[in-house]
């Protein structure tokens, strides 16, 4: 009795941990999956790491934003949501519209979190989990060299403002 009570807890503890993996899994992908692109311009700030490999850093526009009286009236805090409406701005290359820290009614938005409350006028930090891109060696050193005066960010943006990075391509024409 005693081994059958070992082998189904066993086997109760392997199903618990595939399926907590493959939750994780599923919502990393959700937005590359039912996503609409959208793209956004960048500039790589750091090509490797001995630690992480060999990636790209990628900085936005929208990842150091100012917000409006009303959202800093309410403090926002460290790590707190707050949700990022954007508009199509020159050759349909996404841009800062309004912020909030309530989910918008309407709109195209994206979710981020609050890195860094604002000292002395300041912007807000804010990272939305698009902010490295993993590759070989040699691409990330070519994607370097191609992108050092800026790049245009491939964004997959589910319905809920979560966001996954696609791709990053040297212009609007790619």
């Amino acid at each position: 009795m005693n081994r059958l009570w070992i082998t189904r807890g066993l086997l109760a503890t392997l199903l618990l941990q595939l399926g907590v993996l493959s939750v994780e899994y599923l919502n990393s992908v959700y937005p590359l999956w039912t996503g609409q692109e959208i793209r956004l311009e960048t500039v790589p700030v750091d090509p490797r790491s001995l630690f992480r490999g060999n990636y790209v850093r990628l900085n936005y526009e929208i990842s150091e934003i100012n917000m409006p009286e009303a959202v800093t009236a309410e403090g926002p805090r460290w790590n707190e949501v707050v949700y990022v409406k954007l508009t199509p701005g020159k050759t349909n290359v996404y841009v800062f519209d309004d912020a909030s820290l309530t989910k918008p009614e309407s709109g195209l938005y994206i979710r981020g979190r609050l890195q860094s409350p604002t000292v002395n006028g300041q912007p807000y930090r804010i990272r939305y989990g698009i902010e490295a891109l993993f590759t070989p060696k040699e691409k990330a050193l070519a994607l370097e060299d191609r992108l050092r005066d800026g790049g245009i960010a491939v964004i997959m943006l589910a319905d809920n403002g979560k966001a996954a990075l696609k791709g990053v391509v040297g212009d609007i024409n790619e």
